[in-house]
């Protein structure tokens, strides 16, 4: 059967939150899209939604609901039949989705670095005996209080450029981005210090973006195999797995990591107490088309060294 390719007269419409990191995520989609089939960017149609996590900006993620916080919205246009495709940030996505979709295609991994952003210091050591840093996020909170128990941590929501106006205005003297939201947006104005896996593990998927379909559009997944990139897929497989097994959510304290090297992946992964108190971590290395399962066995381990109530005590 033919493909039948989107023009201006009737675009494929891609559905995204409306935040200017997530619009940045979207416009790479279509461009590359666009490139795969030769068709003009007028033959796409971004589709902007208002999710949950966007709307409700003076809470705490954890105190209104948690999972599916920055998706639900967009899951639900997504089945209507409203859009074709949706964009996520796929460190947003709870790793089960909705019957009738399909998350199966993801664009090249960007960096997948935290970002240590203060215009005062250039990194956590730097930080005097208590003083606040702000941050929305319980993995980064634990990971900094199992570093600096002595420092002050506040929540910071919002995107970009609101939390770089509340470090202006000395909410708090640190804040942590991700390096890959950065420079998709190029912010290289941002002073901004990269921390190390090894000193900081990301979230899982942080720094790739995932697309969803409907599983029975099989136009969209001919067009979505044209661009998915196959090594992303494959360390994501693994994290997520990994996320999975601890029945994980953005919400929970927990970081990971998969590395491709040839034939091999490295997996590294670890839970934290909320207060940082105490971390447990593992590393394993294995073969890439073994990845989930390598995932699945990480955190059984971490588990078990856990015992009941780690995650959320």
């Amino acid at each position: 059967m033919t493909l039948i390719l989107p023009t201006p007269a009737q675009p494929l419409n891609i559905g995204t939150r409306g935040s200017p990191l997530a619009l940045a995520q979207a416009y790479e989609t279509r461009a590359r899209l666009a490139q795969a089939f030769d068709l003009p960017h007028e033959a796409f149609e971004i589709v902007i939604i208002k999710v949950t996590g966007d709307l409700i900006q003076d809470r705490a993620l954890k105190d209104i609901g948690g999972k599916g916080l920055f998706t639900r919205e967009i899951e639900e246009a997504l089945l209507a039949g409203s859009i074709d495709i949706a964009v996520h940030s796929m460190k947003d996505m709870p790793v089960e989705q909705p019957g009738g979709l399909l998350l199966d295609t993801y664009l090249p991994r960007e960096d997948v670095r935290d970002a240590f952003v203060s215009l005062t210091c250039d990194g956590i050591a730097d930080l005097a005996q208590g003083a606040t840093v702000g941050t929305s996020s319980l993995r980064r909170k634990a990971q900094l209080l199992a570093r600096r128990p002595d420092l002050n941590v506040v929540e910071f929501r919002g995107n970009v450029q609101t939390r770089l106006k509340k470090l202006g205005d000395g909410v708090a003297e640190a804040t942590f981005l991700a390096m890959a939201g950065l420079n998709r947006l190029g912010r290289d104005d941002v002073k901004r210090t990269a921390i190390a896996p090894e000193d900081m593990l990301p979230a899982i998927a942080q720094g790739a973006i995932g697309i969803e379909r409907r599983g029975d559009d099989s136009r969209m997944a001919e067009m979505l195999a044209a661009i998915h990139h196959g090594p992303t897929g494959q360390r994501l497989a693994a994290e997520r797995a990994f996320l999975a097994a601890l029945d994980g959510s953005c919400e929970t304290p927990i970081g990971g990591l998969a590395d491709l090297d040839g034939g091999n992946l490295r997996l590294r992964g670890e839970i934290l107490r909320v207060d940082g108190s105490e971390v447990l971590a593992d590393d394993m290395t294995g073969a890439v088309e073994d990845g989930a399962d390598m995932g699945r066995e990480m955190a059984a381990k971490l588990l078990k060294l856990a015992g009941p109530g780690f995650l959320h005590g």
